[in-house]
C-alpha cells in the first residue's frame, strides 16, 4: 500500500526543531528503507530460534512467535519470561544475518552529519546489530553512542522506564530532543516527556511486518510523519534546526 499523502505531514500543534540539540533515532525500519530487507532476515532468524527451542515446525513456531510478540511486546521478552533464555544468545542468533542488501545512503549520512548537536541510536535490538547496519549505511561515525536492549536491562520500548533510563544515561534533556521512530506507539512516552516526535512510515507496505507497525497514525503524540527520512531531515528539520542554533549563539 502506497501512502502518497503521507510523505510529509505535520500536526498543527507540532513541536518544531529550533530548540533541539539531541537527535535520537530508532534503528530498524527507521534508518533504512524496507527494501533493504534487513528485518525479514532478522524475523526469519527469530522464527528459527523458536523452532529449535521448542522443537516446532515452521508454521507452529511462526504462530507462537506472533503470539509472544502481541502479548509481551517482543519475542525476546516472552522467551525470557516463559523459558528463561539467555538474552545475549538470542540476540547473537537473531542478528546473525547477511548485511549485503544494505546500501550506502549518502543523502541520509549527509543530512545526519549536518544536524547541529548530538546524535544517538535508541533500539530494541543489540549494539552489535546497530553498529553493523549503521556501518553499512555509512552513518555510524555520525553517532555518539548506541543505547540498545541490554542497556535498557532488556525492557523494550515502549516501556516508560526504558526512555527514562536512556535519558539519564546520556544526560539528555527531553524538551531539547527529537525522536525518529517507525512504530507509532513507541512515540507516546517520548512525546509525554517533551520530545519532538517523528513517525517514519514505509513508502510501500512491507508484508513481513504487522500492519499496525506501518500505519501513518495521526494522533496528538506524533508531531510529524514522513516516508523519506533523508528528504525530511534536509527539507524540514535542518533549516529550522540550524536557524535555531544560530539564534542561540
Amino acid at each position: 500500500m502506497h501512502h502518497p499523502d503521507k510523505a510529509q505531514f505535520t500536526t498543527p500543534a507540532a513541536r518544531g526543531f529550533a530548540d533541539v540539540d539531541t537527535w535520537v533515532f530508532d534503528l530498524d525500519n527507521t534508518l533504512y528503507p524496507s527494501d533493504a530487507a534487513v528485518w525479514p532476515k532478522v524475523d526469519e532468524r527469530i522464527t528459527l530460534y523458536v523452532m529449535q527451542l521448542y522443537g516446532l515446525d515452521g508454521i507452529s513456531a511462526r504462530a507462537l512467535q506472533k503470539y509472544f510478540y502481541h502479548r509481551y511486546g517482543t519475542t525476546l521478552s516472552a522467551l525470557m519470561v516463559e523459558s528463561r533464555i539467555d538474552p545475549h544468545d538470542f540476540l547473537d542468533f537473531a542478528h546473525d544475518i547477511d548485511h549485503s542488501s544494505i546500501k550506502l545512503d549518502k543523502s541520509l549520512g549527509d543530512a545526519i552529519e549536518r544536524l547541529p548537536g548530538r546524535k544517538l541510536i535508541l533500539t530494541n535490538g543489540s549494539r552489535r546489530h546497530a553498529e553493523n547496519v549503521a556501518g553499512k549505511l555509512g552513518i555510524l561515525d555520525h553517532f555518539e553512542d548506541v543505547f540498545d536492549i541490554a542497556a535498557a536491562d532488556f525492557v523494550p520500548k515502549p516501556e516508560r522506564t526504558t526512555y527514562e533510563r536512556f535519558l539519564e544515561k546520556h544526560a539528555v534533556e527531553p524538551t531539547r530532543a527529537a525522536l525518529f521512530e517507525d512504530i507509532a506507539r513507541n512515540l507516546a512516552v517520548p512525546h509525554d516527556l517533551g520530545m519532538a516526535t517523528v513517525l517514519v512510515v514505509p513508502k510501500v507496505t512491507d508484508p513481513y511486518r504487522e500492519a499496525f507497525e506501518q500505519e501513518a497514525v495521526r494522533e496528538p503524540h506524533i508531531d510529524h510523519i514522513t516516508d523519506d527520512l533523508a528528504a525530511f531531515l534536509s527539507a524540514c528539520v535542518l533549516p529550522e534546526a540550524q536557524s535555531g542554533s544560530e539564534e542561540r549563539r
